[in-house]
């Protein structure tokens, strides 16, 4: 999961109990966002807009596809089939 922030201010505007269900963070990449900026899995201008609104923006990895929640269901113990 990603954790979107404005550079200036940090965690200061991050929920302590974000910041505690969150974990440590660990600085991935400083990036320069426009509303025209393409990223995969989110409108920038969204991104933009709860950073400016709450403090940050919360970026949840994609659900997984229901083949893959039972890909290893039959797999003994050991992990060795």
């Amino acid at each position: 999961m990603y954790l979107y922030v404005d550079k200036a201010e940090q965690l200061a505007r991050v929920p302590d109990a974000l910041k505690e269900m969150f974990g440590a963070p660990v600085h991935v990449f400083d990036m320069l966002l426009t509303p025209e900026k393409e990223l995969s899995r989110v409108e920038a201008a969204k991104v933009l807009e709860d950073i400016r609104e709450k403090g940050y923006f919360l970026q949840m990895p994609p659900p997984k596809d229901d083949y893959l929640l039972n890909l290893h269901q039959d797999r003994p113990e050991t992990g060795v089939r």
